[in-house]
């Protein structure tokens, strides 16, 4: 981008403008294919008030960045740099000079030159000077430009990215974008799952669920881009700060049976089938818990499917292939758990009967109420659990 600055000075000769006389009027022109100069008001510098200029008096148009052709019209003459012309090559600093006794116009070019991106502070996204993502190498993938990458899985690359055009939301925004491995493109249910989760988060619209933005595919691989949320997952915050008290447990629990019971409401229901602490995101801004990952999401009466849930988190009858909402209902039990103790649940199943079944009597920080509340939700058999999440939701209310 290049910017023409035309400055009216206070000087009638060539010595007098370059003593850094005082300005009296100024026009800027950003990537202007030419620029017209008279007394006419619909020339792009008007100079009504001086007699000697001519009405179209001169005409300039850019030869390069550095250089603009000037062409006289004018009956009393330009002069550049206090030399008479009737066409000349006009750089940077140069002074114009409307007729022998007219206005003299100091003629500047403001080339944007870009940012080095020195002196940002470490780990910065963008940078403190233009504003621009500071980024080693310059990538895009479709509208949005690749900041960094946030995690790698088995089923692929999220990034986190930028969407400068600000077609989405009407303002540029940071978003995450999910990026399907090339090797799966071949699998029929990883690319299921996929379009699935893109599907499925395209339908819903609750505060405690990422918003959906964009599906589409490029160069084969497929994409997926959706709200960012910041914060920190409960599963990296136990691990960084030890276990929370119950009643702040509880309180996160709660909350996710909200958000569970918005998920079963729905026509169909949907099951989300992987209820645990790393895909619990507690948001910064109002310590709120968004569920994430909805690549496992079951909708009831499709037919039935692969078996996906994380150990000792998973209810019996989704381990068998048949999750039902009841089964995120049994998911919150072990969820608590390892927000209360930051070990694995798996650790504390036992052997009752013929079942295995998750035994809390022995935590001393657990309080009868809420370890009973906590076998209740994850027995074995779904129709001794709570009935809902709702249900749920409200036998641990009563715990607090």
């Amino acid at each position: 981008m290049t910017i023409v600055s035309i400055s009216l000075v206070e000087a009638r000769s060539r010595s007098a403008a370059l003593r850094s006389p005082k300005v009296l009027q100024e026009w800027q022109f950003e990537d202007a294919p030419q620029v017209r100069l008279g007394r006419a008001p619909d020339n792009d510098v008007v100079l009504e008030d001086f007699a000697a200029v001519s009405r179209y008096h001169l005409t300039l148009r850019p030869i390069d960045e550095q250089t603009w052709q000037l062409t006289n019209l004018g009956t009393n003459g330009t002069f550049l740099n206090s030399q008479l012309v009737s066409q000349g090559q006009v750089v940077s600093g140069d002074i114009l000079q409307l007729a022998k006794d007219g206005p003299c116009l100091r003629w500047q070019l403001i080339l944007d030159q870009p940012c080095t991106h020195e002196q940002n502070p470490p780990q910065s996204l963008f940078c403190i000077h233009c504003g621009e993502p500071v980024v080693t190498e310059e990538r895009f993938i479709h509208q949005y430009q690749v900041l960094r990458v946030l995690g790698l899985g088995g089923m692929g690359t999220t990034y986190l990215a930028w969407d400068k055009t600000g077609s989405l939301t009407g303002k540029p925004i940071t978003l995450v974008l999910k990026e399907m491995n090339a090797d799966l493109l071949s699998v029929p249910k990883a690319q299921e799952l996929f379009e699935r989760e893109a599907r499925i988060l395209k339908s819903l619209d609750h505060p405690g669920i990422p918003q959906y933005y964009d599906f589409f595919t490029e160069q084969k691989r497929k994409y997926l881009a959706m709200e960012l949320i910041h914060g920190q997952n409960l599963e990296q915050r136990i691990y960084e700060k030890g276990p929370v008290t119950p009643p702040q447990a509880i309180a996160w629990g709660v909350q996710v049976c909200e958000i569970l019971a918005y998920l079963h409401s729905l026509d169909p229901p949907l099951v989300h089938r992987d209820v645990k602490p790393a895909n619990l995101m507690l948001r910064q801004r109002d310590r709120q818990v968004i569920l994430l990952d909805f690549g496992a999401v079951k909708e009831i009466g499709t037919p039935l499917g692969t078996r996906i849930g994380a150990e000792g988190y998973s209810a019996p009858e989704q381990e068998r292939g048949k999750p039902r909402p009841q089964s995120d209902v049994f998911a919150i039990a072990p969820t608590l758990l390892f927000l209360m103790t930051g070990q694995a649940p798996i650790t504390y199943y036992r052997r009752r009967g013929q079942q295995f079944r998750l035994d809390v009597a022995d935590i001393p920080t657990i309080t009868p109420a809420l370890q009973q509340v906590m076998t209740k939700a994850s027995h074995p058999d779904l129709r001794q659990r709570y009935p809902t999440a709702q249900a749920l939701a409200q036998a641990l209310r009563g715990c607090g």
